[in-house]
């Protein structure tokens, strides 16, 4: 027999404690006479020193149990980055957001879906340009669920829709550039308008999918044409050195060319200043003489010869002379005469240039010594 019979109530358990608790035994059999007398049956012999409890006294205990557990099925937790979307009887009821909630279970039917989750989808396709030439293009789209509700009730397999569209859209896109903007400078815009495209037609099917990103990973040409391809672009980066160096060397030349232009138009300004003002100072300067010319002609002509003479002797050192009346030419070494004349004339001084040492006193004493010289040649002949 147990400890805790109903015949020894009042009998304590091994530990010197007093045991109020059922046995297992007991609850069994309380259990198997609660289900017979629910059948209509006799449910089991009870115990002979005691009598099994009445179903008024268990269906309580069974009811707040049975309350309990349906309470503690409909308790539940959405994360920060989760929605739940709930079913009442098939039919959308709401939705959710994160925390600790509570649906009837049996009655509601709750979805958690990760709205903030990144998933990545990957095509790779080969695709006919806008000018009739065939590219590799690999995409990667990253989206996210951003409307739950749409994605699990709208569209019977938004992954395959995401698929195809992606698909529809890089084909639509690529189809109207050409090889080289698809395969050099325009894979940028060209990622930028399949988003777009794709949005607008997910967004069309109700997928409840938002798209974040569309990347070209790989865009090449097929293996086939790819050496000449290797060629063109390697042409083009020559064009694009030879440019470059093209313009550092313009760079470098025309400032200079510029500022040889500037000085060049300075030097002819600058000239040009100076002829205009020695022909004005000329101009004036015949003026000048006409009005003494006009006052005294000859006094005028005689001064203009001698200083024709004294300008052409100032600067020649050597006098060639046609005899009259024979067939030699003489030549006078006025320089050597001139520089016994001016030694004579002032020997303290000293004689730093034959043109400037020629005054008007030594011109005029050169001149006698000159004809004197003419005339004893003359009568030696």
């Amino acid at each position: 027999m147990s400890w805790n019979d109903n015949g020894n109530n009042g009998s304590r358990d091994p530990w010197g404690n007093k045991n109020d608790a059922p046995d297992i035994d007991e609850a069994i059999k309380k259990f198997k006479s609660l289900v017979g007398s629910f059948l209509g049956g006799s449910g089991g012999s009870g115990d002979s020193s005691g009598s099994s409890p009445s179903f008024k006294k268990i269906l309580p205990t069974a009811l707040v149990v049975l309350i309990v557990l349906y309470s503690a099925l409909g308790i539940y937790t959405v994360d920060a980055q989760e929605e739940a979307v709930i079913l009442r009887f098939g039919k959308y009821s709401t939705t959710k957001g994160p925390g600790i909630h509570w649906n009837p279970p049996f009655v509601d039917n709750r979805f958690i879906v990760n709205t903030e989750k990144l998933f990545t989808h990957t095509t790779n396709s080969s695709i006919l340009t806008k000018d009739e030439n065939i590219v590799n293009v690999e995409t990667a789209v990253q989206y996210k669920r951003s409307n739950p509700v749409f994605y699990l009730l709208e569209a019977a397999s938004p992954e395959d829709s995401i698929a195809q569209a992606s698909e529809s859209a890089l084909r639509h896109v690529v189809g109207s550039n050409s090889m080289d903007n698809v395969l050099t400078t325009g894979r940028e815009q060209i990622a930028i308008d399949v988003r777009k495209r794709l949005q607008e037609r997910l967004n069309a099917y109700f997928t409840g999918i938002e798209v974040v990103t569309v990347s070209i990973r790989e865009s090449r040409p097929p293996d086939a044409v790819k050496a000449a391809f290797d060629d063109v672009v390697k042409a083009r980066e020559d064009e694009v050195t030879l440019r470059n160096e093209a313009e550092t060397y313009a760079n470098e030349v025309v400032p200079i060319a510029r500022g040889a232009a500037k000085r060049a138009i300075q030097d002819a300004e600058g000239y040009k200043a100076k002829v205009i003002a020695e022909a004005e100072g000329e101009a004036t300067r015949f003026d000048q003489l006409l009005k003494e010319y006009t006052k005294a002609p000859n006094v005028t002509r005689k001064r203009l010869y001698i200083d024709a003479v004294q300008s052409v002797m100032s600067n020649s050192t050597k006098v060639m002379i046609d005899v009259k009346d024979g067939n030699n030419i003489m030549m006078l070494p006025l320089d050597q005469v001139a520089a016994a004349s001016i030694a004579r004339s002032n020997q303290d001084s000293e004689v730093q240039n034959d043109s400037n040492a020629l005054s008007g006193p030594a011109i005029q004493n050169l001149t006698d010594q000159v004809i004197e010289e003419i005339r004893k040649r003359q009568e030696r002949r």
